[in-house]
């Protein structure tokens, strides 16, 4: 079952990079007890998306284009955040 914010992280991403590929994974279980857990079951995530938006532009700027698309929940609403970006063609590794 996928939490709130899990969904919310998902429909951004969508509405933002139209992606061709998606996954919206919590993490949070692995890190119970850690340092940024919140008790709230969404506090780590990582995503992996292929999108053509990420064609021609650097693995840096990539991550800035994510977390420009969502907003708040980067480092405020979510404690860590893991993002594999790639253009269509770049490979098939995690996604």
């Amino acid at each position: 079952m996928t939490g709130p914010l899990a969904a919310e992280i998902e429909r951004l991403l969508t509405d933002a990079f139209a992606p061709g590929a998606l996954a919206v994974i919590n993490d949070s279980a692995s890190h119970h007890g850690h340092s940024g857990d919140d008790g709230s079951g969404e506090s780590h995530f990582t995503v992996e998306i292929e999108s053509t938006a990420f064609a021609g532009v650097s693995r840096l700027e990539r991550q800035r284009m994510v977390n420009r698309a969502l907003g708040d929940i980067p480092g405020h609403r979510v404690h860590a955040l893991a993002i594999r970006a790639r253009a269509p063609g770049e490979g098939t590794t995690g996604l």
